[in-house]
């Protein structure tokens, strides 16, 4: 999965579950309060079919914070 997407054109982001190749239309903003600080953000991409199931793997471990469409991602999420 990555952390850091390159916040271009949509067509140009891709699912981050792995093996999957689609388009992103989600921004899963989370962080890990043991190794980043309130502010910090990663973001991990998603297509709708994964958007749920990235959102609970994220939740179950405490470290998601919000989901935005790709276009509302800027350069300050990463």
């Amino acid at each position: 999965m990555t952390d850091r997407p390159e916040a271009p054109a949509d067509d140009d982001v891709v699912c981050s579950a792995r093996g999957c190749r689609a388009d992103a239309t989600w921004g899963l903003r989370w962080n890990n309060p043991r190794l980043h600080t309130a502010e910090r953000r990663k973001v991990w991409l998603a297509c709708g079919d994964h958007r749920q199931g990235l959102e609970d793997f994220l939740g179950a471990r405490g470290f998601h914070r919000e989901t935005v469409p790709v276009g509302e991602l800027d350069d300050s999420d990463g």
